[in-house]
């Protein structure tokens, strides 16, 4: 599976190179909804999640208005309709079929979708084809746009997957886990790695890719912190758990006290209760759970309450980014066999483990926008700044993100209450 849209290595014209970008990142879209059913296209399981038809026809939607209008006014929609039905949150392009109704349209069909891909993608070889140095420098920041937004709706269709097929009480496995799945192996010790305060620059300034909610570039002074070594563990939470963590008040922010009353949680989503939480779904279907792999699946709320009981705290995300450009990108990530959290290795004790891959890391950042950021002028500026308020920064990445698309400086942003990502916990501590 190729799922990163890097152009870096290639030595071919940037045509040639956003072409086969382009190729790899729409071909992969279509490699992960290959296991799906019929069936399983239409389903929307809860507002916040969408049918793995509407990602299908949404993407290829971007590439349609923000690239292919644009850059050719002779170019038509299969149909004027689906501006409307497709389009997410961009208010400047017009109106929106509503969010929480998508999985009522059963029209246009799968095949019909998929016919639509098939169309914007002859188009845009066409365009790739025909294009001169100058439309492709032009064009340039928008094609890397849509294909970094595509990768992150890639990681959308496994997430709103599994909350769709773990509603249902068969519970179907999106695809077979790999027979030589094994038990983790018990973790190494958790220790504390220290950084010394001073004055630091965090955010992105290089010439590669990044969404604008990443700039400017900025410096900030930051306190002496100890940041985890690793990610906490199945085991790890269930002690917090069996120490009664879900019921002490003290532990607990009081908009956090307020969601765990009101949804009656005891446990991460996708624990089994019927099981007492020896089992859990997974993305392979209800598996054995394994007290060795990161706790996945907690709300911002819960990531907090879990820190506070040990005694710690979340870092925040200047000090998770200082941090982990310190180790290599690696981890697991979608283009795995296995599409869950691994546990940490004997070989990973020393120095920092498990930061790229796995689960987002929860910090206790709220997001807000960088010292001097400017969103973009027009509909495209709203891709990130006007979320800029009630949400909290995760950091790392996830075994559900493609793993070209993933970098120190990269922040995703979720609710305090969102628990269907695959959102984990690292603890921090002041030092």
């Amino acid at each position: 599976m190729i799922a990163s849209p890097s152009l870096k290595a290639a030595a071919i014209s940037p045509r040639q190179q956003y072409a086969q970008a382009f190729s790899r990142v729409r071909r992969f879209t279509e490699e992960l909804c290959r296991p799906l059913a019929i069936e399983d296209y239409v389903v929307q399981s809860m507002p916040d999640a969408s049918p793995a038809k509407w990602h299908l026809a949404h993407t290829s939607w971007f590439f349609e208005t923000f690239l292919l209008s644009p850059a050719d006014p002779s170019y038509r929609s299969p149909d004027p309709l689906y501006t409307y039905l497709f389009n997410s949150y961009y208010v400047q392009v017009g109106e929106r079929f509503s969010r929480p109704e998508r999985g009522l349209l059963s029209r246009p069909t799968v095949e019909q979708v998929y016919e639509y891909r098939a169309h914007v993608d002859r188009c845009m070889a066409a365009l790739f084809e025909r294009a001169d140095d100058a439309l492709i420098e032009r064009f340039a920041p928008v094609i890397e746009l849509g294909l970094h937004h595509e990768q992150q709706h890639q990681e959308l269709i496994l997430t709103d997957l599994k909350h769709m097929l773990s509603v249902n009480p068969l519970r179907p496995a999106y695809r077979a886990a790999p027979t030589n799945r094994t038990v983790a192996p018990a973790p190494p010790e958790h220790r504390w790695l220290s950084f010394d305060e001073g004055l630091y620059a965090i955010g992105h300034d290089e010439a590669s890719f990044a969404f604008d909610n990443e700039s400017p570039r900025h410096q900030l002074f930051v306190h002496a912190f100890r940041i985890g070594s690793r990610l906490i563990t199945n085991g790890e939470y269930q002690r917090f758990i069996d120490d009664g963590g879900y019921r002490r008040p003290e532990l607990w922010l009081s908009d956090g006290s307020k969601v765990v009353e009101a949804h009656r949680w005891t446990a991460p989503a996708y624990w089994t209760h019927e099981h007492k939480h020896s089992k859990h779904f997974t993305l392979h279907g209800l598996l054995d759970w394994d007290p060795n792999e990161p706790v996945c699946h907690v709300s911002y709320y819960e990531a907090d309450a879990f820190a506070r009981w040990a005694g710690a705290r979340l870092p925040t995300e200047a000090e998770w980014e200082i941090a982990a450009v310190t180790v290599p990108i690696e981890g697991r990530f979608s283009d795995s066999e296995y599409l869950h959290p691994a546990g940490a290795s004997a070989t990973e004790s020393e120095g920092l483990s498990q930061m790229y891959g796995d689960v987002w890391e929860w910090t206790q950042s709220p997001y807000v926008p960088y010292p001097g950021f400017r969103p973009a002028s027009g509909a495209i500026g709203e891709y990130n700044g006007k979320f800029m308020c009630n949400q909290m920064v995760l950091r790392g990445g996830s075994c559900a993100t493609p793993s070209g698309h993933i970098r120190p400086t990269y922040r995703n942003f979720f609710p305090p209450e969102a628990r269907w990502q695959f959102s984990g916990i690292r603890l921090a501590e002041d030092a």
